[in-house]
């Protein structure tokens, strides 16, 4: 079923009893050419372009939830490419680009709102460090402006820009950055995976991972065996548990990162807005709520939730900024589980074992990249060779020295 204005129209004389499930729920075959274990955003993303662009069949997502229920559904929606190093840039702009054109891709409405991003600058050094930021994204063909004082009140004149220790000197804006509603972006991908028959298998956990001879054979799940040749995991938080299923450890950890909603309020932030002081990142969702967060917890953790000291260091950069976020009442708060590399840049690439392949580590970047990660690590599955974005996002970096660390800040998750 495709949607359109006129279907819309129909179903509303018909009482809307026309509308289908929007996937199969799909039981788990004897085997399969492809199985994708993680049916998150990366791993809808990853089967959808598998079977759509490099049509590719007899395709499987694994998720031992359901779908929409891990990060891709507890994040603060941001969608930018405003990076630094040529490791990072062109995988982010060619994601902002899947982004712009996401919609008629799936024909499912995911509310891509271009609305903008403002990195502040708080110091002279800070603005020398945006414009050589800005340059790299001009270069890799992303947009970017370098704003003033002046131009940064004119956008949002609420900010504390005399504030004596942080004061406001300009910013770093990338107009086609923005928000989606993320949540829509795991059923879209979803949804559009299924029509091009690709399996999606809720409530499978994988349990190990059936080896022989140094090549993958298939893999053991809480739904029975599944034989298969080539697996991708796509799992997030539960990379380091999953891999070592397969007797492989990652240069990652897991850490929790805190996101906060407020109550609805009348339209007030113009778009992204990011502390340059400190981590603090905020927008306005379409019903009103101010959706907010910061920085990792700092400890290795699986729960979905986070600790207060983490919770005030937020809410202190929000003070900083604008101080009239005292006034407006939380409403939720929740945790995602991060999978956080030791240069702050994510993996895409074959692993020793011969048909397992990953992707992780995806840091604070995971939704923003969804499109772009998806279609780089289908174009591996389906030629197994690194998609051109994608290049040097090699698991082997750590052993070898090559590593992307955009923020320069050190090789520990808590410092990036």
């Amino acid at each position: 079923m495709r949607y359109s204005a006129f279907r819309l129209f129909l179903e509303g004389l018909q009482g809307q009893s026309g509308w289908k499930p929007v996937w199969r729920d799909a039981a788990p075959q004897a085997s399969y050419d492809y199985v994708i274990v993680g049916g998150g955003g990366h791993g809808l993303a990853t089967a959808h372009y598998l079977a759509k662009v490099y049509k590719k069949a007899r395709i499987a997502v694994l998720e031992k939830g359901w779908i929409g229920g891990g990060n891709v559904g507890r994040n603060t929606t941001i969608i930018r490419s405003n990076y630094l190093l040529d490791g990072n840039e062109p995988l982010y702009e060619f994601s902002l680009k899947l982004w712009e054109g996401l919609e008629q891709d799936l024909n499912y409405n995911a509310m891509v709102s271009q609305r903008g991003i403002l990195n502040l600058c708080h110091s002279d050094v800070q603005r020398d460090a945006y414009r050589r930021r800005g340059n790299a994204m001009i270069l890799n063909g992303a947009d970017a402006e370098l704003l003033d004082q002046d131009q940064v009140r004119e956008m949002a004149p609420f900010l504390d820009f005399e504030n004596a220790r942080f004061p406001i000197k300009g910013g770093l804006l990338q107009r086609r950055g923005g928000t989606v509603r993320h949540d829509a972006v795991a059923w879209g991908y979803a949804r559009s995976a299924d029509s091009h028959g690709v399996d999606i298998i809720q409530n499978c956990e994988v349990t190990g991972f059936r080896i022989e001879n140094g090549a993958i054979r298939g893999l053991e799940t809480g739904r029975g065996y599944i034989g298969t040749k080539k697996i991708g995991v796509a799992v997030a938080g539960s990379s380091s548990r999953v891999m070592a299923m397969a007797g492989l450890r990652l240069p990652i950890e897991s850490h929790v990162l805190q996101a906060f909603v407020s109550e609805g309020l009348k339209p007030l932030i113009p778009g992204v807005i990011t502390f340059g002081a400190g981590h603090f990142y905020i927008s306005q969702s379409d019903k009103g709520g101010l959706v907010f967060g910061g920085d990792i917890d700092g400890y290795n953790s699986y729960a979905q939730r986070g600790n207060l000291p983490v919770v005030v260091d937020v809410l202190e950069g929000g003070m900083a900024l604008m101080p009239m976020i005292g006034r407006a009442r939380l409403l939720r708060m929740w945790g995602g589980i991060m999978d956080m590399s030791m240069d702050g840049s994510p993996v895409i690439d074959r692993t020793p074992i011969d048909g397992l392949y990953f992707n992780g580590g995806w840091c604070y970047g995971g939704f923003k990249a969804t499109p772009a990660s998806g279609y780089a690590f289908a174009h591996l599955l389906a030629t197994d060779m690194p998609h051109e974005t994608a290049t040097q996002l090699r698991l082997d970096r750590f052993r070898t020295g090559a590593l992307i660390d955009e923020k320069g800040a050190g090789a520990q998750p808590n410092l990036h």
